[in-house]
Parts: C-alpha cells; structure tokens; sequence
C-alpha cells in the first residue's frame, strides 16, 4: 500500500503504476509468477543477476502492494509459495503488451549473442 504522503505526490495514473513497478526486477518476478506458482530458489534461478536480498525485497514490496501472495506452509524445512493475486492478474495485459512490443523492437535489432563469433555489422555514417 502507498503511504499517505506517496498519494499526495501522484497525480498520473501511469506515474502511479511506474512507481509500483519502478524497476526491472519487479516486472520479472511477475513474469515468472504468470507462468504459475513459484518458490524462491526457482525465482532465483530464472532471474540470472538477481541477489537472494533483492529477490526477497521485491517479493515484500510487490506483497505489499497486493500484487503476489506468499503462503508459507508448516514444514520442516519451511516451503514458501508465490502466486499472482487476483489483483497482479491485471497487469497481464500491460505484460502482454510488453511482450509484444519487445519482440517486435528485437526483431528489427542486429543482435548477436556474445558467445557467437559473428560480426556485427556497423551503422552506415555520412562523414560529409
């Protein structure tokens, strides 16, 4: 939930939800949750980069927002869950979009994996 003062700020409906997602690794915990149920060391390993502190700091804030559930489960060794909410749900078209739109942009791009040893070929410049 916003605190008092952060609703006093936002005036744009689009600053506001930029604010809730205000980084990448927000938007990529939610695509993997939109795949399903998930625990924190399968969050981990489809996030290369992420630390085990930002993961759990995202998953607290996007709690904290309604966005995710977190259903811990009495066991020895505690199990922890994360599920989208029916209120996360509604980003699935923003995702969609998103998806959409990246794949588009990728197409047109010259983007070679580093792994490969191809050229890139170069932007053609006027020099005149």
């Amino acid at each position: 939930m916003l605190k008092a003062n952060q609703c006093a700020e936002i005036k744009c409906p689009i600053q506001f939800v930029l604010d809730v997602l205000d980084n990448k690794w927000s938007i990529l915990i939610l695509r993997e949750l939109f795949s399903g149920v998930r625990r924190t060391h399968e969050l981990l390993a489809a996030l290369p980069g992420i630390s085990t502190k930002t993961l759990t700091l995202r998953l607290r804030e996007l709690e904290d927002y309604g966005l995710l559930d977190r259903q811990v489960y009495a066991e020895i060794p505690p199990r922890v869950e994360y599920r989208i909410t029916p209120k996360g749900a509604e980003l699935k078209p923003v995702m969609a979009a998103l998806h959409q739109v990246g794949s588009l942009w990728l197409n047109q791009e010259t983007c070679v994996c580093p792994m490969v040893q191809v050229p890139v070929p170069l932007p053609e410049m006027d020099l005149d």
